[in-house]
Order: structure tokens, then C-alpha cells, then sequence
């Protein structure tokens, strides 16, 4: 397999601008630094309450990126989301539709939810079905559909059964585990190779792997280089690095790691 894709998470610098009236520091111009700089794809995730993304957003990025055939716009979100009256959310599934991005990620948050800190439980009928009806709802607009999941073995064959195209691995445990002083490196090796179990089992029912949560400049070779990804959507850790470095050169440093990775 090929390189694992850097997706960008743009969240942050929307939520810094929303910090002041004003469009400082500007979104789009952004979005181009980012592309210039090598990464191929930029992620969102709208929310109702419109904390970082707002609605405007979603289309003017979707708008930026047609010019850009090469870069893929994800989307990600709660797909039972419903409009918001207090802003101009419309709900996620009507954005979705409306902008037709490249993929969109299904992601089981609440409302109000500061991040998000779990995968589905596909184990429940209510949760299998809600997303089976929104993977066939939005693969027959064209759009690539990826589920958020924990490693979780059992969720494997039910994924599967989604027809969904991808499954984004929530790595924020693991990330957890290496960044805690308590821990030691046998757990998170264990949990590391949990992830790598269920990449390799979902790529057997023909799903490709996508990664995301935590992981930074410190821990992405040893995630990467044991876990057969397709895809590492980063947000915070890289606009944090972006204060230090420059937002190009930041991006440019989590390309090189990817670039020099071992295919797994």
C-alpha cells in the first residue's frame, strides 16, 4: 500500500477566528497554505452550536476545493444531527447533501460533546441501522463513507455489513496511554496491536483504514509504521506545532514523518 494521506483538521483555526469579530486569521487562506505545503486533504467538523466551522464555511471551502481536484474534502459528523435554530446550521445530513464532499465520516457525538472520545457501538440495532441508512444515503451521492470506530474486534464483520467504504480507527486511547506517566510500555504496545488486529481484519471484508485523535509530531512513526492506515486525519496537535513552526512548515514535518514510513 501507498503512503498514509495527511488530512488536515482546519477546527482550530475557525475557532481561533471565531475568538473576535472579524475573519483573522483567515480560513481560507489557510486551507491554500495547507495544500501548497503537500497535505492532499482538508477535514472539517461542523457542529450545531457553529463553535469553530460555521455553516458559511462548509461551502466556501467546498467551493475552494473544486479547483483543487486533487485535494479531497472530509466531512465529518453525527449524521442524526438535526438543524440548529439558534444558527445557521442545517443539519449534517443536509450539509452533507448539499456540498457533496469527498468523504464523509460518521461520527457518534452529542450536541454538546467538547471532542470526540468514542467510536460506535455497531452491537446495537438502533446504531447499526441509523448508519446503514446513511452510508447507502451517501455513497449513492458519490460520497466516501467512513465510520468511526474503537479497536474493537467485534465491530469488524458488523462494519463490514454497513458497505460502508472506510472505517476511521479512533486513536485517542492509545495516544492516551504513550503520553501518561503512569503507563507503561507494555499497555500500550498491547493496545497498539489491538489497533493493528482491526485494520488488518476490516482490510479482509475490503475496507480501507483511516486514523485519527491525538496523534502527533512524537507518536505518529510508531503508530503508522505498525498499523496499515490509508489515512491520518490531524487537527490540534498540528496547529499547535503551527505556533511554533509556521503552519507550512508544521504540515511539511507530519508529511515528512508519513513520507518515511515502512508500508505495514
Amino acid at each position: 500500500m501507498s503512503q498514509p494521506v495527511l488530512s488536515v483538521n482546519v477546527n482550530k483555526i475557525a475557532w481561533l477566528r471565531n475568538a473576535r469579530d472579524g475573519n483573522v486569521p483567515n480560513l481560507l487562506d489557510c486551507c491554500e497554505q495547507i495544500i501548497k505545503s503537500g497535505a492532499k486533504s482538508i477535514t472539517i467538523h461542523p457542529r450545531p452550536d457553529e463553535r469553530h466551522i460555521r455553516t458559511a464555511d462548509v461551502y466556501e471551502i467546498a467551493r475552494f476545493l473544486k479547483v483543487e481536484p486533487e485535494v479531497e474534502f472530509n466531512i465529518e459528523g453525527n449524521p442524526l444531527e438535526p438543524a440548529n435554530p439558534d444558527s445557521d446550521y442545517p443539519g449534517f445530513k443536509e450539509l452533507v447533501l448539499d456540498v457533496l464532499p469527498t468523504q464523509v465520516t460518521l461520527v457518534p457525538d452529542a450536541n454538546d460533546q467538547l471532542t470526540s472520545d468514542h467510536g460506535w457501538n455497531l452491537s446495537n440495532t438502533k446504531n447499526f441501522t441509523d448508519v446503514c441508512t446513511y452510508v447507502r444515503e451517501f455513497q449513492s451521492k458519490g460520497c466516501r463513507t467512513s465510520i468511526f470506530l474503537d479497536p474493537d474486534l467485534e465491530q469488524c464483520k458488523l462494519v463490514a455489513k454497513t458497505k460502508a467504504a472506510r472505517i476511521e480507527l479512533f486513536t485517542g486511547p492509545w495516544a492516551e496511554l504513550v503520553n501518561s506517566k503512569e503507563s507503561t510500555n507494555g499497555e500500550s504496545d498491547m493496545l497498539l496491536s489491538a489497533y493493528r488486529e482491526v485494520a488488518l481484519k476490516v482490510r479482509e471484508h475490503g475496507l480501507q483504514v483511516n486514523a485519527g485523535h491525538d496523534l502527533n509530531l512524537h507518536n505518529l512513526e510508531t503508530f503508522c509504521s505498525t498499523v496499515p492506515v490509508d489515512e491520518v486525519s490531524i487537527g490540534h496537535a498540528l496547529i499547535a506545532d503551527a505556533l511554533d513552526m509556521g503552519l507550512s512548515n508544521a504540515v511539511k514535518a507530519y508529511l515528512q514523518i508519513l513520507e518515511e514510513i515502512e508500508c505495514v
